[in-house]
């Protein structure tokens, strides 16, 4: 898995700051975001974290280029309805030799791992004869399994990101769009810190825990440790 931040937002945290200011300001947005220098942008941000209040934060978009993920992570990652995504089509594009992920509750067994490799050559190969013997790709591409890699380039605003951390940086999310979840928050906090201060999993960001009996009772020293 490859996870890369294309771009965002310039000023990003200047421009949600200067948007804050005008919903009680009489000033125009243009004026408030000339005035709004890093000392001024930081309090607010810091005031708008600290009372939930989200709403600007939608003004900041963020572009990341996802390569390797499997297709099981993919069509999780698409459950977040507010994002836009371009991914790479099986229709158009021919998986010859196509790469996939393996979990590691399967590569480190030996046995399980043979299955394993086994069963994904054995889908290439009718995979290949029937593209070679004139099936489209958009329909041969029926045979091929969730464990396909795939690429994707997603966009989202602060607010969902931080909507979307809360969910996948838990412990209790799936490995895979965990782990590109964390990559992700990385990426954020470097570019914008002040946007993306305490996000995380719902537990450090929110003060609390959503996944009631299902809870992983790990701790919070743990989990902000992670």
């Amino acid at each position: 898995m490859k996870v890369t931040l294309l771009t965002y937002t310039p000023d990003a945290e200047k421009a949600v700051a200067a948007a804050a200011r005008l919903c009680y300001s009489a000033t125009d947005a243009c004026d408030l975001y000339e005035g709004m220098d890093d000392e001024k942008a930081e309090k607010l941000l810091q005031k708008l974290v600290k009372s939930g209040h989200y709403s600007p934060f939608e003004h900041a978009n963020f572009t990341f280029a996802i390569d390797g993920i499997s297709r099981a992570c993919s069509h999780q990652l698409v459950r977040h309805r507010l994002a836009s995504y371009s991914q790479k089509s099986q229709r158009y594009v021919k998986e010859k030799a196509f790469d996939y992920v393996v979990p590691a509750s399967i590569r480190r067994d030996e046995e399980r791992l043979k299955k394993y490799e086994a069963l994904m050559q054995q889908i290439q190969d009718c995979y290949d004869e029937l593209v070679e013997d004139g099936v489209q790709a958009e329909d041969a591409r029926y045979l091929l399994p969730n464990a396909c890699e795939t690429n994707i380039v997603v966009t989202m605003n602060a607010r969902e990101l931080r909507h979307f951390f809360a969910l996948r940086c838990c412990s209790r999310a799936q490995w895979e769009i965990r782990a590109m979840a964390n990559a992700m928050l990385k990426l954020t906090q470097e570019a914008a810190p002040l946007l993306f201060e305490g996000a995380g999993p719902s537990c450090i960001s929110q003060g609390i825990c959503y996944e009631g009996d299902m809870c992983c009772k790990k701790g919070l020293v743990e989990i902000r440790r992670r």
